[in-house]
């Protein structure tokens, strides 16, 4: 199945991988504290809805040596193999062995995209994987910046430069496609 570029492109399961960006302690502090609430809530829906639906999970940290661990409240809620993988570059399509974990799910060209933050690593991480060929989801109430401002001008990037930008319900139930998934109840329980 090919994707039309005159369709308004959805996430497919069997095409998806979640790649969660740099949700550590440290950087985490910094945001403002309603955005960060409801990006730990989102990716957390998301996550979980990714292994019950079998998309894989990447995640990512930025020198965790001086900004610390992924923060507990997302990281319970991972799969028990998920290692994240420290990187000092920005864009996560710079971190040497990035490239190699991504294609180990070489079949899944959707990346859906979380994390921290929108302006610097979200938004050079999405204009990689675009170069790469990948078709790039980045989901606003699951992203943050310090400066809401410099969110906002990411976004708006992001959208001028033909990424998607979506949201973490829409990303759930274009996962499911519809109410007679298998999975269904179990995972629309994650957003009530």
């Amino acid at each position: 199945m090919s994707i039309s570029k005159s369709a308004l492109p959805l996430t497919h399961a069997k095409r998806s991988q979640l790649l969660i960006i740099n949700t550590q302690e440290k950087l985490a502090r910094a945001m403002p504290k309603p955005d960060l609430e409801l990006m730990i809530a989102n990716i957390t829906r998301l996550s979980q809805a990714a292994s019950l639906l079998d998309v894989p999970i990447i995640l990512s940290e930025h020198y965790g040596k001086g900004l610390g661990k992924t923060l507990p409240e997302i990281a319970q809620h991972l799969p028990p193999h998920t290692k994240a993988k420290d990187k000092v570059t920005f864009s996560c399509c710079t971190a040497p062995g990035f490239e190699e974990e991504l294609g180990l799910h070489d079949d899944r060209k959707q990346t859906i995209i979380v994390g921290l933050e929108s302006h610097i690593c979200v938004l050079q991480t999405a204009s990689g994987l675009q170069q790469w060929g990948y078709q790039v989801f980045v989901v606003e109430d699951a992203i943050s910046s310090r400066n809401p401002l410099h969110r906002n001008n990411a976004l708006s990037r992001m959208r001028q430069g033909g990424v998607q930008v979506t949201n973490c319900e829409s990303v759930i139930f274009e996962w499911m496609g519809d109410a007679s998934h298998p999975n269904f109840k179990e995972v629309s329980q994650l957003i009530r």
